[in-house]
């Protein structure tokens, strides 16, 4: 049957359409109040006109359709299909920032974790937190003075020592039989829970009832402890109280578009100010349009956030503006309101977004370097990092069918390549072609080597590889008692980042992203390194069991050798003349010699 035909016979009645290709691949999703309507304005002559209508219509091959009972249940099914399908007609969401949370595990022995992705897996979520940093500033808090973790050891079973966090007093050490109880870390968690729910003046009532059950037992430390904690959560709760009384909370969407490159902001206003913006970008919007283009990023940022604002700005009005009002009003459980400022003071911070877009569009499309510092910045957002990342080591590792194996660091710091500290790694304990076990004694030597020495770790770890290069380098670490170091890995070929710890996270940058291009450089010049080393040491050994060969020839002669031409190759086009500079000419002519008794015997062979 004819789509066209097909069109003719939908109901009319709201729901979901879905165009698919001749592979079945869904590649478009749309919504609407009458189905049969909707669909078969496809096929106008007007629309079809269109590029993007005509492109898809050209390649569907099949229509199917979900009903629903009314249009704000067809608008939530709509989103739900678009993140599912990723139809790649559809507008799709695609950010280097995305919303902040803290995940408070429900394990027996619970743990907190920044995260940028809600899964439904026990856990509590808090936030999203503006800015970003706020979230890590905050885990920080909590491991300081509520000693629960964020660390990645195996709490299902014991170890024999507690690592650094213990010591500094930032954890309580469940993973060591008998330096906690299960009651001390559940009071510990209780408090955690009530601190991320901003219920301050419970936290405060119950730190007090165990700052005079301390006191009464002479236990006078602990009690100066909570002491100075129930003073802290105090003033937090003054804090909060005033930031509830000094404005309103409005998000403020605008963007700047030469079709097929587009760039949007969002700012978000909390209690009046700024506390935080986001970029996204396409490069695949020939069709731009911006009603549909307004409608279709608000509902994938929104429809899935557990936190709404009460106002959204936007520059242009769009059909189902009431729909989705009503919707995230439903969500929110109080009045949202999606508004198109036309003057005053919310039209010039519309304005104001709009221009921030134009730049950003610019420093994206326009190939403007943005600077170390915007780079540091938006690789901590990207990555997740607790702050903007001054020195990262990168490793990769570097062999022929698991011969002559090697490994190198690079160090980016501040912006630039640190050749000064670049180091290579001779494998020495692996036996055949094992990249991960490489992997793992490098880290290994690496970072014991610093521990040692007592100096400072980088901010992060990149390593040039998958998964399981990853999880190779976090076992070494763990193995020497480091935790809680940033490390994450990029991928060859699809050039996919894993950050451990959020391993069901991957970060998958456009190609025009800064971040990526940093990822890239740094993981590229480890990987020219280490070849490097590879080939440098493979020449050295053929030559050394080549000249072996040669009467007179010693080992100090051979390294000579290698240091002046470099490879067995150059060594024998070299003249005479030139042999004999660096080598004397007696050996120069003892070395002469060899090869023209080679010579001659090849041509025998052949002969």
């Amino acid at each position: 049957m004819e789509l066209r035909d097909k069109a003719a016979q939908l109901p009319l009645l709201p729901g979901v359409y879905l165009y698919k290709d001749e592979h079945g691949t869904v590649i478009y999703v749309g919504k609407a109040k009458n189905l049969r309507s909707r669909v078969r304005s496809y096929f106008s002559d007007e629309r079809l006109a269109d590029v993007k209508t005509g492109t898809l219509i050209s390649e569907a091959r099949d229509i199917e359709y979900i009903l629903v009972d009314n249009n704000k249940e067809a608008l939530a099914l709509e989103n739900n299909l678009i993140k599912q399908w990723k139809p790649r007609f559809n507008i799709l969401l695609r950010d280097d920032k995305t919303f902040p949370y803290i995940k408070l595990t429900s394990e027996k022995y619970p743990r907190v974790y920044v995260t940028r992705r809600l899964i439904k897996d026990g856990s509590s979520y808090f936030g999203p937190y503006f800015p970003g940093n706020l979230a890590h500033r905050l885990v920080s808090f909590i491991h300081r003075h509520f000693k629960v973790p964020s660390c990645k050891v195996d709490f299902t079973r014991h170890h024999t020592h507690p690592c650094l966090e213990y010591h500094i007093h930032r954890c309580w050490g469940p993973c060591v039989e008998g330096l906690t109880t299960d009651e001390q870390y559940a009071a510990a968690v209780r408090d955690v829970r009530l601190f991320l729910e901003g219920r301050l003046k419970d936290l405060a009532k119950g730190l007090r009832h165990r700052m005079d059950e301390a006191s009464e037992d002479t236990r006078f430390e602990e009690a100066a402890a909570l002491r100075d904690l129930i003073s802290t959560v105090d003033e937090m709760e003054e804090k909060q109280k005033i930031a509830a009384a000094d404005g309103d909370n409005i998000d403020i969407l605008a963007y700047y578009a030469e079709p097929p490159l587009v760039a949007a902001n969002l700012f978000h206003l909390r209690n009046g100010r700024i506390v935080d913006r986001r970029e996204y970008f396409w490069e695949d919007l020939f069709d731009f349009q911006p009603p549909e283009f307004s409608s279709s990023l608000l509902k994938q940022i929104y429809l899935d956030q557990p936190y709404i604002p009460n106002r959204i700005h936007v520059p242009v009005d769009f059909d189902d503006r009431e729909e989705l009002e009503d919707l995230l009003t439903e969500r929110r459980g109080r009045k949202v309101e999606i508004q198109t400022p036309q003057r005053g003071q919310k039209k010039a911070l519309l304005d104001l977004v709009e221009t921030n877009a134009k730049h950003a569009f610019h420093q994206r499309f326009r190939v403007m370097k943005p600077s170390s510092k915007a780079i540091q910045e938006a690789a901590q957002d990207v990555l997740g990092l607790a702050e903007p990342p001054k020195r990262i080591e990168c490793f990769d590792i570097s062999h022929i069918q698991g011969t002559d194996k090697v490994a190198s660091m690079v160090v980016w710091e501040d912006g630039r390549m640190k050749k000064s500290d670049y180091r290579k790694f001779i494998i020495r304990t692996v036996v055949g072609n094992d990249d991960f076990a490489s992997m793992r004694e490098v880290i290994t030597r690496r970072y014991s080597r610093l521990l040692e020495e007592k100096k400072a770790f980088p901010s992060l770890i990149l390593v040039d590889g998958g998964l399981g290069q990853l999880h190779a380098a976090a076992e070494a670490l763990e193995a020497i008692g480091v935790i809680n170091q940033p490390l994450a890995s990029i991928a060859k070929r699809e050039e996919i980042i894993y950050v451990f710890g959020q391993e069901n996270e991957p970060i998958q940058l456009d190609h025009y992203s800064p971040v990526l291009h940093l990822i890239q450089l740094i993981r590229d010049e480890a990987h020219r390194f280490a070849v490097t080393f590879h080939r440098t040491r493979r020449n050295a050994a053929r030559l050394t069991s080549e000249l072996e060969q040669v009467e007179g020839i010693g080992e100090k002669t051979i390294a000579r050798l290698l240091r002046e031409f470099g490879s067995l190759e150059r060594v024998r086009e070299a003249s005479p003349e030139e042999l004999a500079k660096v080598i004397g000419p007696a050996a120069a002519r003892r070395l002469r010699e060899f090869y023209n008794t080679q010579a001659a015997q090849e041509l025998r062979v052949l002969n």
